[in-house]
């Protein structure tokens, strides 16, 4: 079995399409995921929106946002259903695990750098803060 990635798949609905028919559309594409061997870790449904630009002379559309671990065969199998269903305006898929890790990496020096300066300034404020006292206590 090929390797489990991580891919966000965003699709809009025509504004036009119930909201009950939302709710099967995007339960629908879930199933074709689900069915093809992956897994849904994230469903958002980001509602009516204002699109960019008009897409078949529609100026809204209902935004679903899906967060999918698979091999990469259900996302093939999703867009070839997705490209020729009229009530899905636009989709698009990101692969989004490379990212995710590159910003890890990118992440764990700053982290490490920033814990470094805070465990030092604290150590420099103790030192700071016992060499008065001695100070009083000799005099």
């Amino acid at each position: 079995m090929a390797e489990k990635r991580t891919y966000e798949v965003i699709f809009i609905i025509d504004p036009d399409v119930a909201e009950n028919e939302v709710m099967q559309l995007s339960e629908g594409v879930q199933k074709i995921i689900t069915s093809q061997g992956g897994s849904i870790t994230k469903t958002e449904m980001m509602g009516k929106r204002q699109l960019a630009y008009e897409i078949n002379h529609k100026r809204n559309g209902t935004y679903v946002l899906l967060e999918v671990e698979g091999s990469g065969a259900e996302i093939a199998e999703v867009e070839r259903r997705m490209r020729v269903n009229d009530q899905i305006l636009r989709y698009m898929t990101i692969r989004v695990d490379e990212m995710r890790r590159r910003a890890d990496k990118l992440k764990d020096p700053r982290t490490r750098k920033a814990a470094k300066k805070s465990a030092g300034g604290k150590a420099n404020k103790a030192e700071a803060q016992t060499e008065p006292e001695e100070e009083e206590s000799a005099a």
